[in-house]
């Protein structure tokens, strides 16, 4: 089935129509991203009319790019931005309007089809594997223990943490209730996903023009981390923005993901991070394709 995933996040908005068949993305037919930051001002707990209108421009193209390649199915997902908004049916609305019907996924939903993305494109074995999505307004923390698949999403990302000012304390205490369950789970393996970990990726390489089969499957070790880290720092706004593998449209949250990719490395105790280029917009394109259905899932609230 060829399928058009659209995923609104919140710092992007992004587009992919592939081809699926038996749960895998067979072949990838058109790829896009648009840095529409969707939750400007997330700490207002409101999204922005102009926010709004330029996300809603961007998908009123996505349909117009969508219409000539002869599409069966179309499914548009919100995450963290529109679920925590108290205007988000004005958003849902406005949608409509330009032909959208969009599902408002909840932060455990969201972290079970990141983990059905990871687990299509990387040949990953469950035991001992964390699965981190880290997005622009949540994380999502994906586990297994006892052969059940433990699902968590934290209301920490590169945008709300940027936008909020929060240090590493104070990142630190958000995330670590999550992070000691997830260590009752005897972790080994770290994969991430999400522009913060592909971007890492794409900066330790100096790649002048993205490359998703060189960043698929990337990994970053913690002095990688460290070291990006400490380039950002020595930076000012229009520096980042013209570092090798940095999108400059991310210039202004990268430090702050980074530094949530590095907090979670440092607690969990992990050497390295694979980075995976497959991730929540794979698992909606399978799931609409094959209507593959959670099993042995426990949702943490």
């Amino acid at each position: 089935m060829r399928v058009a995933v659209i995923d609104i996040g919140t710092n992007s908005t992004r587009l992919l129509v592939a081809d699926v068949r038996r749960e895998k993305v067979e072949r990838v037919v058109h790829f896009d991203l648009v840095t529409t930051r969707l939750g400007e001002g997330i700490g207002s707990g409101y999204l922005h009319k102009d926010a709004i209108a330029r996300t809603c421009e961007t998908l009123k193209h996505y349909l117009e790019r969508i219409h000539p390649l002869q599409v069966e199915r179309v499914v548009a997902a919100a995450t963290s931005a529109v679920r925590d908004a108290r205007n988000r049916e004005e958003f849902l609305e406005a949608a409509r309007r330009v032909g959208l019907e969009v599902a408002v996924l909840s932060g455990e939903e969201e972290a079970y089809l990141s983990y059905l993305g990871v687990q299509a494109g990387l040949a990953v074995d469950g035991a001992g594997l964390v699965v981190m999505d880290v997005g622009g307004g949540s994380t999502e923390f994906i586990w297994q223990r006892e052969g059940s698949l433990f699902c968590r999403s934290v209301n920490v990302g590169a945008v709300r943490m940027t936008e909020g000012g929060h240090d590493d304390a104070a990142i630190s205490r958000l995330l670590s209730p999550t992070l000691n369950q997830v260590r009752l789970s005897s972790p080994r393996r770290l994969v991430g996903v999400g522009g913060t970990v592909t971007t890492c990726a794409a900066m330790v390489q100096k790649l002048a023009v993205y490359d998703p089969a060189r960043v698929h499957g990337f990994v970053l070790s913690r002095a990688d981390v460290e070291n990006i880290l400490a380039i950002l720092s020595r930076c000012t706004l229009e520096e980042r923005r013209r570092l090798p593998g940095l999108q400059p449209e991310r210039a202004d949250i990268i430090t702050a993901g980074v530094r949530i990719v590095r907090l979670v490395m440092r607690e969990l105790d992990m050497p390295s991070l694979q980075v995976s280029e497959t991730d929540i917009m794979h698992g909606l394109a399978i799931q609409a394709a094959s209507g593959v259905e959670r099993k042995n899932v426990v949702i943490y609230q």
